[in-house]
C-alpha cells in the first residue's frame, strides 16, 4: 500500500487532532457525572446536555460532566444514596426520593396545590425553592435549580375519568413517594408503588388499571400503547431538581461554582419554555396514536380530599413549618 503526500498529511492531521480530543478530555480538573431517571427520548435530557457542554465551554475544558440519563446508574433512591456518599457528584432528583430524605422537597407535589404555571415558578423560584434549598443544605446537598415535568394526568386502560367518582377501586400506579399514595388512597383507589421502567409491562399485564403521568413521559413510554384514556386533571405538578453533592461543590472554585450555577439556572428557563411549547404538540401526538383526552370535574378531586382528611394529614406528615411555607405560596388549606 503505497501513500502519497496529501494521504499522509490528511493521516497525520487526523492523528493530530484524535491526540487534541484526548488531551481536552484528560485535562480536565473536575469530573463530575449527574443521574436521572429521565428517559434520554424527552427533551429534558438534552437540555441536560447542553448544559453540560456550556459549562465545560465557559470553565475552558476545566469541568467535564457527564449525563446519565435512563436510570442508567440505578434507581432514584439509589441515585440519591449515591448522591449523599459522593459517589455521584450531581443528581437530576426526583421530588419522591428527595421528599424521603427532606419532606420539604416534596412540598410541591400535595394535590391541587398551584392552578397554573404563574403560582408554580413565583414558589419555586421564590420562597417554596428557598426553603426546599436550605433543607436540602442540611443534608450535604446543593439544590442549584428546578426543570419543568409539567402537571401531572391520569391514564386508564378501560374507564374515563370524569370526576373522582370513577377513581373508586381503580389499581392505579404512583411514584415511590408517600404523598402520591395518601391522594389516591384518599380519592377512594388502590395505588400501587411501581418503578418508572416497570410501569408499562404493569399496564400490559393488568396489574394496574392506570397510571399518572406529565404528557411527555406518557409519550416518551409509549403509555399509549396500553392505555386508552386520559383525564387532563392537573392534580400535581412536578419537576427534577438539580442538586449536587456538597463536598464536591465546596471544591470547586468560586469562580467554577457560579458559572455551573448560573448556566444551569439559564438552562432551566429554555428548558421550561421549550416544555410549554412543547405540549400542545404531544397531546395532539398521543390523540393520534390513539388516546382520548376528556376535561374531568376537578372540583370534585378537592372536595374529596378535603372532606377526606386528606390536607389535614399532609399538614401532620410534613410538619407546621414546612405546610405554613406551602400554605403562603399555594392553594391548599386544611
Amino acid at each position: 500500500m503505497t501513500y502519497d503526500r496529501r494521504t499522509f498529511l490528511k493521516a497525520a492531521t487526523a492523528a493530530a487532532a484524535v491526540g487534541f480530543g484526548a488531551g481536552r478530555a484528560s485535562a480536565a480538573e473536575f469530573n463530575l457525572k449527574l443521574g436521572s431517571s429521565m428517559p434520554s427520548s424527552i427533551i429534558s435530557v438534552s437540555f441536560l446536555r447542553k448544559a453540560a457542554e456550556k459549562i465545560n465551554s465557559e470553565t475552558n475544558g476545566k469541568v467535564d460532566l457527564k449525563i446519565f440519563p435512563d436510570s442508567q446508574l440505578g434507581s432514584d433512591a439509589d441515585m440519591l444514596s449515591q448522591l449523599r456518599s459522593g459517589a455521584l457528584t450531581m443528581l437530576s432528583g426526583t421530588t419522591g426520593a428527595l421528599g424521603t430524605l427532606v419532606p420539604a422537597a416534596s412540598l410541591s407535589t400535595v394535590g391541587f396545590a398551584f392552578d397554573n404555571y404563574d403560582q408554580v415558578w413565583k414558589a419555586m423560584d421564590g420562597e417554596l425553592g428557598n426553603h426546599i434549598r436550605a433543607e436540602l443544605d442540611k443534608m450535604g446537598i446543593v439544590y442549584l435549580t428546578v426543570f419543568d415535568a409539567g402537571f401531572r394526568q391520569i391514564t386508564t386502560s378501560s374507564v374515563q375519568v370524569n370526576s373522582v367518582e370513577q377513581m373508586n377501586g381503580l389499581k392505579i400506579r404512583v411514584p415511590t413517594s408517600p404523598i402520591y399514595a395518601s391522594m389516591f388512597r384518599a380519592m377512594g383507589s388502590s395505588p400501587t408503588t411501581i418503578n418508572f421502567g416497570e410501569i408499562y409491562s404493569a399496564l400490559q399485564t393488568k396489574l394496574v388499571d392506570g397510571q399518572e403521568n406529565p404528557l411527555s413521559l406518557i409519550q416518551s413510554a409509549k403509555f399509549y400503547e396500553v392505555q386508552k384514556h386520559c383525564a387532563m386533571t392537573n392534580h400535581a405538578w412536578d419537576g427534577p431538581l438539580m442538586c449536587m453533592n456538597k463536598m464536591t461543590w465546596n471544591k470547586l472554585p468560586k469562580d467554577v461554582q457560579a458559572i455551573v450555577e448560573r448556566v444551569f439556572k439559564e438552562t432551566a428557563v429554555e428548558q421550561r419554555a421549550a416544555l410549554a411549547a412543547q405540549g400542545n404538540e404531544i397531546r395532539a401526538e398521543l390523540e393520534k396514536s390513539g388516546m382520548a383526552f376528556n376535561s374531568p370535574d376537578t372540583d370534585s378531586f378537592r372536595t374529596k380530599l378535603q372532606s377526606s382528611g386528606f390536607y389535614g394529614e399532609m399538614k401532620k406528615a410534613f410538619g407546621d413549618n414546612n405546610w405554613a411555607v406551602l400554605e403562603k405560596v399555594s392553594n391548599v388549606r386544611v
